[in-house]
């Protein structure tokens, strides 16, 4: 995607985070994981050959406002380089981890909301409803924040019902990265590494869906996530080349 478009569709200057309590050695490692992070995507992030590939009917997808978009938490790093200061307003944990996550997307010109589908999901998901009338788009990392991994949770539907907006999912595949033992297995891109950013087609919900049809939902967007994700590990490796011509440069 052009450059430009990025930057039309960028946010005013965003709100500080409000701090919160912590010990003392908590704050310090906070401020080094924090500072450690942000300056690992400013400095691979623009090494990394992007292209961005749609499923049929999906190439409206990074034009059209708004949108509850999901993806997997494993490629949050190279989700945040990508889409950097398009004002995304993302829900992020109360936890520890989700303190610092949410301090470097700051920096990238995401908006934090707070809340998770363990704690204060009420809130977080009320949140994020005045942002999609405000006209923002919002984005889950589905099995965020502890798993189990790529497992889609119900809240994205839910909020798609209640607010007429359709649901949106992407994978970005790395060809060469750091995984780091944890959880999601995170993936840290290695520089000039080539990155696939894999978009899925809309999954409109309808106001008058009954709890049944939110489980098939539900079931809907865990397909087409496993689809994206699919697709794009299997064809990372020919971005760049003749063999995967059906793309958009980023």
């Amino acid at each position: 995607m052009p450059e430009a478009s990025i930057r039309n569709m960028a946010a005013p200057p965003l709100p500080p985070i409000e701090p919160r309590r912590f010990t003392l050695r908590q704050r310090i490692v906070l401020r080094m994981i924090i500072w450690t992070g942000t300056w690992v995507i400013r400095l691979i992030g623009p090494t990394l050959r992007v292209c961005i590939s749609f499923e049929d009917g999906a190439r409206e997808t990074l034009e059209q406002r708004p949108l509850v978009e999901s993806f997997w938490h494993s490629c949050m790093i190279p989700a945040t380089y990508i889409c950097r200061h398009m004002g995304v307003r993302v829900m992020s944990s109360n936890s520890y981890d989700g303190e610092y996550m949410g301090r470097i997307i700051h920096k990238f010109g995401f908006v934090a909301v707070k809340g998770s589908s363990s704690r204060n999901a009420v809130r977080a998901l009320l949140g994020l409803r005045r942002a999609l009338g405000d006209g923002w788009t919002v984005a889950f990392t589905l099995d965020g924040p502890r798993g189990p991994r790529h497992k889609v949770k119900p809240g994205p539907v839910a909020l798609a019902r209640s607010t007429g907006v359709p649901l949106s999912m992407f994978h970005a595949a790395v060809d060469r990265a750091w995984v780091l033992n944890s959880w999601d297995r995170m993936v840290i891109p290695m520089p000039f590494s080539r990155v696939l950013l894999r978009f899925g087609k809309l999954i409109p919900v309808p106001a008058d869906a009954t709890d049944e049809d939110v489980d098939r939902y539900t079931a809907e967007l865990q397909a087409s996530l496993d689809r994206v994700c699919e697709f794009a590990e299997a064809n990372v490796h020919q971005v760049g080349t003749t063999e995967f011509p059906y793309s958009r440069r980023r």
